[in-house]
């Protein structure tokens, strides 16, 4: 049976009126036409959505092996303390031109001289005395675009997480821990979408427009219909303009979603107005608080990564075809080896090709001088202004990673993938590093999917550019590496989800004491899109139900005074809610559908190959 708490909200009025929401109403895979209600804006573009990979929306614009040591030459002196007032010290920013050139063979001072004047450009955009009023700009790690911030939050405000993450641990007994299956108990999810997320055909949600609060939606736990399990047509894509992508990798689950909770951004504060899955409303309102300011921090970074989805910058060093110096296929054919008497005429020309092959020599791209601003983008995300009276959908997650000295003192890293699966529409994701112990230094590293077929100019025949100047090869994925960024303590990160991303290894600075990493991760689903949320989903934990109900039943001088086996008689006969050891089990479920997407869908990112054209 499914127990409620008696809360009859129901009105004639509310019952006219329908909840239509993918998954609930709405075939899983709809996406708002521009004649629907609901639609507001196209969808971002997502690594996830097939139609998004073959048409190359997802895909970014082939960079160069220069342009990328650029990036990571800048991501670096953006790194140093002060840097944007050293970088304005001729005698350090000449020091750092020398380090660049000593890093790699193929750095050169014209990329070295283009790099300081663009950090000397964004330093002019640092307020002289930069306030909570007036911060230091975040900044464009990397196109597509990588943001970070080490002054978005502030020391008090990460001195305050840290001691509410660090009450809220010790809340939870020790064998009640959850540690991510599978991380050989290195990884603690103090708070995971995976547990208790929507389960088609068993989670319940509210119909006739109802929507739970922060303060009943314990008590309303069981209310609303039963979440209809998806026809299997509809978990393949469709997208508006009618066409069907049948990919191997169907990009919605028809057997979870992660569930958002509603933040409401009309005001000067962000205020989230349905629970966090998995985080108590009642019990952890200084966490509930804190969140908010972090998705307050994380809006401008979101802002500026959207942008650059809709908006790709201009490359540092154009590249539109091959050209090489000496170039001995210009040469008259008296020049290099000439016929020898008796030799087979195509043997020569092969012996005479091979020679050019040797003997020319590829001219590598450089940038131009002087560094130019990039223009002003005509229109840019602003989710505040655009969305303000729609409202977010926020997706949170905590976790520790702690290392022991011994067995448990190394993280192996992770594997490439972007967040979510398609049910979700996870577009951009925020990362907050706001605790960090004795591990050594670790990094998020990111990749791309390219325009393989991008138009340049090169010789039939002529493959051996492609590795020297992209990094790749002739049939070969269509993926580049673009980089990686240290992830520090107080560093705020933010990125979208058509780059894959993988974690770092790292391990115990000191072998012989305990170490860890804490982070807070909000994924933000597209908000051209509503995704059912946990405005629409009473909550599912039975232990919060059972601790209303007994509550209340003590107040009447009823349930509370029940002895502790007749309630345990109760707890089994309810099936929804439903409890810790259940949804630990369709946690497990849900993670290995998910492990099999991964791999089908990598094959996807990585379907797209260097296949050049012969003329």
């Amino acid at each position: 049976m499914a127990a409620t708490i008696g809360l009859s909200t129901s009105t004639n009025a509310v019952k006219a009126v329908r909840t239509l929401l993918p998954g609930f109403g709405r075939p899983v895979n709809y996406v708002p036409k521009k004649t629907d209600p609901e639609y507001v804006g196209d969808l971002f573009p997502n690594a996830l959505s097939a139609a998004d990979i073959e048409n190359g929306r997802a895909a970014r614009s082939m960079i160069t092996l220069r342009e990328t040591s650029m990036l990571q030459f800048m991501n670096s002196v953006t790194d140093k303390p002060d840097w944007h007032r050293k970088v304005n010290d001729n005698e350090i920013a000449k020091k750092w031109k020398e380090e660049a050139l000593a890093s790699t063979a193929d750095f050169t001072e014209t990329m070295a001289e283009h790099c300081i004047q663009e950090l000397r450009h964004l330093a002019s955009l640092v307020p002289p005395n930069p306030s909570p009023s007036t911060p230091q700009p975040p900044i464009v790690v990397y196109n597509g675009d990588v943001i970070k911030s080490d002054h978005a939050l502030s020391p008090a405000f990460q001195s305050r997480l840290q001691t509410a993450v660090r009450a809220f641990g010790a809340s939870i007994p020790e064998r009640l821990r959850d540690w991510h299956p599978g991380s050989d108990g290195k990884v603690w999810d103090l708070v995971h979408p995976s547990l208790f997320p929507l389960v088609y055909g068993k989670t319940r949600v509210l119909d006739g427009g109802e929507r739970t609060t922060l303060e009943d939606c314990v008590e309303r736990s069981g209310q609303g219909k039963v979440a209809p399990v998806p026809e299997s047509e509809n978990i393949v894509e469709v997208r508006k303009e009618g066409r069907w992508y049948n990919v191997e990798a169907t990009p919605f689950s028809a057997r979870f979603q992660w569930l958002p909770c509603d933040v409401d951004i009309s005001g000067p504060k962000a205020k989230i107005t349905s629970y966090i899955n998995n985080l108590h409303p009642a019990k952890e309102k200084p966490l509930y608080a804190l969140i908010e300011g972090l998705i307050d921090a994380s809006i401008p970074l979101w802002d500026a990564t959207l942008t650059g989805l809709r908006n790709p910058r201009s490359h540092r060093i154009a590249y539109a075809g091959t050209e090489y110096d000496p170039d001995p296929a210009s040469w008259p054919d008296e020049a290099g080896p000439q016929m020898d008497e008796g030799e087979d005429e195509d043997d020569y020309w092969d012996r005479r090709q091979e020679w050019i092959e040797a003997t020319r020599v590829l001219v590598m791209p450089e940038p131009t001088l002087p560094f130019e601003p990039p223009k002003e983008v005509e229109k840019r995300t602003n989710l505040r202004k655009d969305y303000g009276e729609r409202g977010l959908q926020v997706i949170v997650k905590l976790a520790n990673i702690q290392l022991t000295p011994g067995e448990k003192s190394a993280y192996e890293g992770g594997s490439w993938h972007v967040e979510g699966q398609l049910n979700e529409h996870i577009v951009a994701t925020s990362l907050y590093y706001y605790d960090s112990e004795n591990i050594t230094p670790s990094t998020l590293a990111f990749r791309q999917q390219v325009d393989a077929n991008e138009p340049m100019y090169y010789e039939q025949g002529d493959h051996s550019w492609l590795g020297p100047v992209f990094g790749c090869e002739q049939d070969g994925p269509g993926v580049q590496d673009v980089g990686s960024v240290l992830t520090r303590p107080g560093r705020l990160l933010t990125f979208p989800n058509i780059l894959q991303h993988r974690v770092g290894p790292f391990r115990l600075a000191d072998p012989t004491k305990p170490g860890h990493r804490k982070i807070v991760a909000l994924f933000l689903v597209d908000p051209n899109i509503k995704v059912i949320g946990t405005g629409n989903v009473p909550c599912q934990q039975q232990e919060w139900w059972w601790e209303v109900t007994m509550g209340k039943g003590k107040a009447a001088g009823g349930a509370g005074e029940i002895p502790i086996e007749l309630q345990e008689n109760i707890l089994e006969g309810v099936d929804f809610p439903y409890g810790l050891e259940e949804a630990k089990e369709l946690r497990l479920q849900l993670m290995e559908e998910r492990k099999r997407y991964v791999v089908k869908y990598s094959e996807a990112f990585t379907s797209s190959v260097f296949s050049l054209c012969e003329h």
